[in-house]
């Protein structure tokens, strides 16, 4: 659905994002992932053609990026954009017709998640009367008004409870689910685990992690489990042969400890040898999350 090829963007003595290509499919939610200062808002920015890039190319279905694929793409930017001091059902009216709907057609819609995101009673209060959550709400409906078929949100949650956080969640799920492709951009990695299926990690104006996150975490696996036993008299110790220690502690039942296996080692090696001094309850094996392996890389690289 959308093809990022080969972007290049200077600012000054900066470079933002150098050689950067991505494939995002159509219908998926897409993680653009980063610290602070990694070219993740340059790249949104020119995506949304706020800014042009100094080399490469972006296609939207296979069309060259141009003016008419700004009624088709939605953006909830970090840096929100409301008119403090006007009306708040006027300036959705104004965002609506900006995006190419009708006054009649837009009324209807407002009117509509107006009463889905429960604020039918905000249409004449003015911004600066709203709290910020109420205000990402406003902002929130702003960008999906018009039905776009490409919605880009960047840290949507800021400003949000947990209950409202988890309402929005609902509506990006149910957004997707109609076909719009999402890109979201956030630092909660736990919303990164739950909504996305693909990410990429820019780093340093690069791209240094591209993938669905079924195959990344998969790939990030290091045969490293956790087993829960009863407590006994026995004392776990590092056993060079089989693995490594790498935490324990007490659970209200017994004890749990988390191991990694050594190398040309299996789960079955090591229950084997943990069978006959400790009654195992449960054992899981411990996959890095999405948290983790942003931790990892970033720190490698810095």
């Amino acid at each position: 659905m959308l093809s990022i090829r080969n972007i290049v963007k200077q600012y000054a003595n900066h470079r933002a994002l150098d050689d950067v290509s991505l494939e995002i499919e159509h219908g998926k939610i897409f993680g653009l992932l980063g610290p602070n200062g990694a070219g993740k808002t340059s790249l949104i920015r020119i995506i949304n053609q706020i800014t042009a890039p100094d080399a490469g190319e972006i296609f939207i279905n296979g069309e060259k990026l141009n003016p008419s694929h700004i009624s088709r793409i939605g953006y909830l930017p970090e840096e929100r954009g409301l008119y403090k001091k006007m009306e708040i059902g006027d300036q959705m009216l104004y965002l609506a017709q900006l995006k190419g709907m009708s006054k009649a057609e837009a009324t209807k819609k407002i009117k509509f998640w107006f009463e889905k995101m429960e604020m039918q009673t905000w249409w004449n209060k003015k911004v600066e009367d709203l709290s910020k959550g109420m205000q990402q709400k406003v902002q929130f409906v702003a960008t999906v008004v018009h039905e776009p078929e490409l919605i880009i949100l960047d840290e949507p949650f800021s400003g949000f409870d947990p209950v409202n956080a988890e309402i929005i969640t609902q509506e990006i799920l149910e957004l997707n689910k109609k076909g719009a492709t999402i890109i979201f951009s956030t630092h909660r990695m736990e919303s990164v685990e739950q909504l996305c299926d693909h990410i990429a990690l820019i780093h340093k104006s690069h791209k240094i992690l591209d993938g669905s996150v079924k195959d990344i975490k998969n790939a990030y696996r290091n045969n490293t489990y956790r087993f829960e036993y009863q407590f006994n008299d026995h004392e776990f110790e590092d056993h060079t042969e089989l693995f490594r220690l790498i935490d324990q502690g007490n659970k209200e039942e017994g004890k749990q400890v988390t191991l990694q296996i050594n190398e040309g080692k299996t789960s079955n090696d090591v229950l084997s040898y943990l069978l006959p001094k400790f009654h195992i309850t449960q054992m899981k094996e411990v996959i890095p999350s999405i948290n983790d392996i942003f931790i990892q890389k970033v720190t490698a690289l810095n």
